[in-house]
């Protein structure tokens, strides 16, 4: 140790065995290795669960963590706190995390009081806007970065602009494993005799194994005793997704191609000990990987420190680590050239010998008892670097420096009110009310909440139940003869109208875009896809500025995916362009609006504005957006500092008196949904405690001080009338309180991006 420094407890935070991941195995790992080289070190891990009931640890594990659980972020940051740990070694995936772009990490670094070492597994040239706030925020709350290779470092000061003096490389760790000849363990696994190309990991389709296959057969001419081992069980997330259909296709491919008996498939995440003998008999190790910005991985570390030839697509470590004859990079997708490649490989035992020499001797120095050494330099320093500094203060906040806190979700309402058909219009308080029906309007708004609920990962099984049920109703309710949806549905499945409303067909479109570009189920995605389409063309006669604006933002969601849709896209320059005409036609300089009145579900006409104007680039629809969207939170803004919106008991005409009462749940989550646009499209944090205020309105920062959440049914209360609230709980108003609930929650990660925790003031 450098003299003066102390790191006696050292917290490792990520995945851990028995989960099924590389992160996992990689923490199981350092910490192993760590504690192996540093036995005066106390050494212990704090897990992510990605499943309800966790993971059967070992006791090295000390605190678990709920992936999707914000608050259980801040009870392990107060556990650490009062435990004495020195260091923190954060293993960082942004999806291993809740959170959009993982961000509940950041509620926990912030509150930490003690140095933190943050190992990247992924740096990314081209991040989204979350992923980059992210990480910057990281950087910022880090002591110091671990990357495992040359571009990574060079990319987190191109890109994040991360100090140089605050990087370390340190390359991913490899068991130490006897430079052996393949024949010598070959018998054990039934393939003496035969040459063994290999492949080991998790399988997934960005795997590329195909191109493999396809390259088998020319392989397979020439050197007939070919076998191409492909190890690993399934990923626990395609299997959840879509179960073993990759493999299933694999198993396709290569019957016709007609090499089924020259591959071998083993469907298990094998243990390390098996692991090792198994690439031990391996004479080519062959990663087809299709994804270039991939900086790390630990099965290429493995096999390459292991002594293997290696034959790979050029993803940036296999790049980096392969240069300069080290081994063969290959172009991605082509099987005519892994065949050519493996093929020459094969037929030269000089040179595939030496390239096995060479990356056995470079591998010595990626074993992990040399890894863990390199580690706790970089722990020391970090230790050096916070007490020289001060980082982390240790002062404690008053009430009102802590934000008010968030409900957790609870669907309980939201299921009384879903049958299968759809969810209902009216409750008699909390109990369905039968007589009142369906409608589209409502069926939309679920299905977009079921959506964003996805995102959290809340309740995965019981959310794509729901999901299907709204999805089919919005199917059932589009009319293929008049191109335009139908809203009311009786009890007894008949519909009531000939054609709804302009806004609910473009609520229905909403919904459709989001089923498009957001969720991440397949079925969805290609279901809501082809309506979508089917519904877009009418919306061009539509007059309702509402219609336009509910599209606009559906077809925001849509081009996120489907970017090259010009239809769409000439679509979505209409409606900007109808909105923008509107304005300059009606507003003045004491009313800056749309219309000559502000009526229901206004925010909605800016936020539209603000979506658009920030996707295609156009800074006067941006800014139209904003400066009408800043004057409407000042219409709806009490003297005393909270939420009042526009009652629609009258509305509020230009020149006549406002209505404050009743109040509707609606615009407040429409109010808060577009402070958050705002939000993300301009980075001021004026916008999250606006988007806060509106929110706030639900749990009793209103003009009569009285919840309209129901913390006891999950559901909301109708409205706020001027002497008492409504007390039914229809869909429309839970439905409100919900996505405001969902859309603050996902929001939450870019509020950490901030040096300074944003205040409500009361």
């Amino acid at each position: 140790m450098i003299e003066g420094s102390k790191v006696g407890r050292i917290a490792f935070l990520g995945n851990y065995v028995p989960r099924k991941c590389g992160i996992a195995t990689f923490t199981s790992d350092l910490l192993t290795a760590v504690a192996a080289e540093h036995p005066s070190s106390e050494c212990f891990s704090v897990s992510m669960n990605d499943i309800k009931d966790g993971y059967e640890y070992p006791d090295v594990v000390h605190f678990e963590i709920e992936e999707q659980d914000l608050s259980s972020y801040l009870r392990a940051a107060d556990f650490l706190n009062i435990g004495n740990v020195d260091v923190v070694c954060l293993q960082h995936e942004f999806g291993i995390f809740g959170g959009s772009a993982g961000s509940h990490i950041l509620a926990l670094l912030r509150e930490l009081r003690m140095p933190v070492v943050v190992t990247l597994h992924t740096v990314l040239s081209e991040p989204r806007f979350d992923q980059r706030l992210v990480m910057q925020e990281l950087i910022a709350l880090s002591t110091r970065l671990v990357v495992m290779s040359a571009r990574g470092r060079q990319m987190l000061q191109d890109v994040y602009h991360a100090p140089p003096t605050k990087i370390d490389l340190i390359h991913h760790g490899i068991p130490d494993i006897p430079f052996v000849d393949p024949n010598d363990l070959k018998e054990e696994f039934g393939v003496a005799g035969r040459t063994v190309l290999f492949t080991f990991g998790l399988l997934s389709p960005n795997k590329g194994i195909e191109h493999v296959l396809n390259a088998l057969p020319r392989i397979v001419a020439e050197f007939p005793n070919v076998v191409y081992m492909v190890v690993g069980a399934t990923h626990p997330n395609e299997l959840r997704e879509r179960g073993e259909a990759y493999r299933v296709s694999l198993e396709i491919l290569a019957a016709k191609n007609r090499v089924e008996k020259n591959v071998i498939f083993y469907n298990s995440f094998v243990a390390l000990d098996t692991l090792k003998d198994l690439i031990g008999a391996a004479d080519i190790y062959i990663t087809p990987y299709l994804n270039e910005a991939q900086s790390t991985s630990g099965t290429l570390a493995y096999t390459f420190g292991s002594g293997k030839a290696v034959v790979s697509t050029p993803y940036w470590h296999a790049g980096e680590l392969l240069a300069d004859g080290r081994g063969v990079l290959v172009p991605f997708g082509s099987a005519a050239a892994l065949a050519t490649e493996i093929s020459a490989l094969l037929r030269d035992d000089v040179r595939r010998n030496a390239m096995r020499e060479g990356a056995y001797k470079l591998g010595r120095e990626m074993v992990w008892s040399n890894v863990a050494r390199l580690y706790m330099r970089s722990f020391e320093l970090s230790r050096l670097q916070a007490l020289s500094t001060l980082r982390k203060s240790l002062s404690t906040k008053t009430l009102d420096q802590k934000p008010r806190e968030v409900p957790e979700v609870k669907l309980d309402h939201l299921s009384r009110m879903t049958d299968s058909t759809g969810i209902f219009q009216h409750a008699v308080f909390s109990v369905p009310n039968f007589s009142e029906g369906y409608c589209t309007d409502d069926n939309a708004r679920a299905f977009i909440l079921a959506v964003l609920l996805e995102e959290l990962g809340q309740e995965p099984e019981r959310i794509r139940s729901l999901a299907t049920t709204y999805a089919a109703f919005l199917y059932h309710a589009f009319d293929r003869v008049t191109g335009r949806f139908h809203n009311l549905l009786g009890f007894d499945r008949h519909w009531l109208d000939k054609q709804g409303s302009e806004d609910c067909h473009a609520r229905a479109l909403w919904a459709l875009g989001v089923g498009v570009g957001t969720s991440s189920y397949r079925s969805f995605q290609v279901m809501a896809g082809q309506l979508f389409v089917e519904a877009l063309p009418v919306v061009a006669r539509f007059s309702s500025p509402r219609a336009w604006a509910f599209s606009l933002i559906g077809i925001h969601d849509y081009l996120r995916r489907l970017s090259g849709d010009s239809l769409v896209t000439q679509t979505r320059e209409t409606l900007i362009a109808r909105l923008m005409d509107l304005y300059d036609r009606t507003a003045t300089a004491d009313w800056p609006w749309f219309e000559q009145v502000l009526s229901y579900d206004n925010a909605k006409l800016a936020h539209a504005l603000i979506l658009s104007g920030r996707a295609t680039g156009q800074k006067a629809v941006l800014d139209r957006g904003i400066e009408t969207l800043r004057w409407l939170v000042q219409m709806q803004t009490s003297e005393n500092g909270h939420f009042r919106p526009i009652g629609s008991n009258g509305f509020f005409r230009r020149g006549g008196t406002r209505a404050n009462f009743d109040q509707q749940p609606v615009e407040a989550q429409a109010m808060m949904s577009a402070c958050l646009e705002a939000y993300r499209s301009t980075s001021d944090s004026w916008w999250y405690e606006q988007a806060r205020r509106a929110f706030d309105w639900f749990l009793g920062w209103n003009d009569l001080g009285l919840e309209l959440y129901s913390a006891g049914t999950g559901g909301c209360l109708d409205g706020l009338h001027v002497d008492r609230v409504n007390r039914n709980q229809g869909a429309e108003s839970t439905l409100a309180f919900l996505l405001s609930l969902a859309e603050l929650r996902l929001t939450q990660n870019i509020v950490t991006s901030f040096r300074a925790p944003i205040l409500i003031e009361s």
